[in-house]
């Protein structure tokens, strides 16, 4: 009987678990959908009505994932990095620039997980370092910045993410905005410039970005980086 016991306890814990986390993914997707339109984010309406912003982080704070499973815990993340950035622009909007919220990145705070962590934190500790090898995190984690890959307008879920991380990665890389190609010079965002280790595990930068290229780019083409936009992503 004890055994039965602690057999119903512990599937009515995991029965918790993928109930809470399937709510988060279904109500992100929601917000997104709501918010977000070709690549900006409605902040001004998020801020009059910050309701299902908040229950979402408040979600996200309470929610446990492990590694063990990597695409629901690399969703999970994904989607909290995206929110949170939007709570930091919605405190302060209106505002010109993440950049000029002093602290955005590095020192302001968001429960995810059980645990504090910065923005930076949570790209650089919860998600790059526990997955070296997947840089297409570069092209979803989106810094409210015009030089950013666009946000989209749904949430990332974990049966969908190869896909949507494939999708978004083909996307910038194919786009003559964030790739400036001029006959042998090429421009590169500067992603590659601050992540350069990231692009460079398995060749050069431009390895990387022509397995994700339709016209590729020729191996001895002259890189340089140009500035990053860091101009809100918002609708005016």
């Amino acid at each position: 009987m004890k055994k039965i016991t602690i057999l119903i306890f512990l599937l009515s814990i995991q029965f918790g678990f993928s109930q809470s986390t399937a709510d988060f993914f279904a109500k992100a997707d929601s917000f997104f959908k709501t918010h977000v339109t070709n690549g900006r984010v409605n902040y001004k309406n998020i801020k009059k009505d910050p309701a299902l912003l908040n229950e979402l982080l408040d979600m996200a704070s309470g929610i446990s994932v492990s590694k063990s499973k990597p695409k629901t815990y690399q969703a999970f993340y994904i989607n909290a990095y995206n929110l949170a950035v939007i709570k930091g622009i919605v405190a302060k909007y209106p505002v010109k620039s993440p950049t000029s919220i002093r602290g955005f990145f590095d020192k302001t705070t968001y429960t995810l997980g059980g645990k504090k962590t910065t923005l930076n934190d949570l790209e650089n500790k919860i998600l790059r370092k526990n997955f070296p090898n997947e840089a297409r995190f570069h092209f979803v984690l989106v810094c409210a910045g015009l030089g950013c890959p666009p946000i989209i307008s749904s949430a990332y879920k974990p049966s969908s993410l190869e896909s949507q991380l494939q999708r978004q990665t083909v996307k910038a890389l194919n786009n003559p905005s964030f790739i400036k190609v001029k006959g042998k010079k090429v421009q590169l965002s500067q992603i590659f410039e601050w992540y350069k280790g990231d692009f460079t595990r398995n060749g050069s930068e431009i390895d990387y970005v022509n397995k994700f290229r339709k016209e590729k780019i020729p191996s001895d083409a002259k890189i340089s980086y140009y500035p990053y936009n860091w101009s809100l992503n918002h609708i005016k």
